[in-house]
């Protein structure tokens, strides 16, 4: 038997912004149309499977709230300091 959340789970598309280095961002369709114009062009660099996990531990459930209410969820990279 499967779980609920395996049975609403969707496809994650990852983007980042070709203007600022460290942004990315997560939306619910290939294109990214849902994406500010402001930080893109915008180019499509992965996809989250609806049973794998997001990268860097990030919660699937508040992504997916934050593509729901908003359209996208943007997030930034943090560089490691040697």
């Amino acid at each position: 038997m499967s779980s609920p959340q395996a049975d609403t789970a969707t496809r994650i598309y990852i983007f980042k912004s070709e203007t600022r280095k460290n942004l990315r961002a997560f939306a619910a369709e290939p294109r990214g149309s849902a994406l500010p114009a402001r930080h893109g062009p915008w180019t499509a660099i992965g996809i989250i499977g609806p049973s794998s996990p997001p990268p860097h531990k990030m919660s699937r459930e508040g992504i997916e709230k934050a593509i729901a209410a908003e359209g996208f969820q943007m997030w930034r990279l943090v560089e490691a300091v040697a």
